[in-house]
Formats: C-alpha cells, structure tokens, sequence
C-alpha cells in the first residue's frame, strides 16, 4: 500500500505516523523491524511525510535500532534514515542523534 503515492498521503492523513513511530519503542524486534519499515516506504520521495515522520520523533527511534536491533531492524532502520537524510534538516538530525558510527558499521 505504501508504494503508491496516493496511498501515503492516504495513510498519513488516517494518522497512522504517530501509532507506527510508537511501535519504535516498546514491543518486540518484529514489530519494531515492520514500523521501521512503513516508515521507510511512506518516507520515499515523499517530502511531507519526511517531516511528518520527522516531527513524530522517529529519527532518534530509528537511530536506537541499528546497534541492538536484528538484522532486519537495521536493515529498515538504515533504509529509513536514508528517505529522511533526502531533507536537509533530517541530515542534520540524523548526526544529532548519533546515526554515522552505527551507519559506517553496517
């Protein structure tokens, strides 16, 4: 669904930005590894949920997952991240938040 365009409008309009970034936190790898993903996907070439996703907090979130996540929580984490470094303040908030060394590690 987050492939089309209109979808991720669609999506981020129902307010599922805010409930997939509260996944980030508590819960298990799989679920934190799936948000990771959604993000990733309504985050690509998509400049309002680039800030929209931003604004929800889940820079810092995603950064969390690349040292103890599971493969695959790295992996759409490290992918994520890189939809949001497409914004010239994600860039910033991603060194901020500690991104690089876990990034370069990958």
């Amino acid at each position: 669904l987050a492939c089309n365009d209109d979808n991720k409008a669609a999506i981020a309009e129902a307010g599922a930005i805010p409930l997939l970034v509260e996944l980030l936190t508590p819960g298990t790898a799989g679920a934190k590894e799936e948000a990771a993903g959604a993000l990733g996907k309504l985050a690509w070439k998509n400049d309002d949920n680039i800030v929209a996703i931003a604004e929800a907090g889940a820079i810092p979130l995603l950064v969390e997952l690349l040292t103890p996540g599971t493969a695959g929580a790295k992996e759409e984490a490290a992918g994520a991240l890189g939809n949001h470094a497409c914004n010239d303040d994600n860039q910033v908030a991603i060194a901020e938040a500690g991104a690089i060394p876990p990034l370069v590690e990958l």
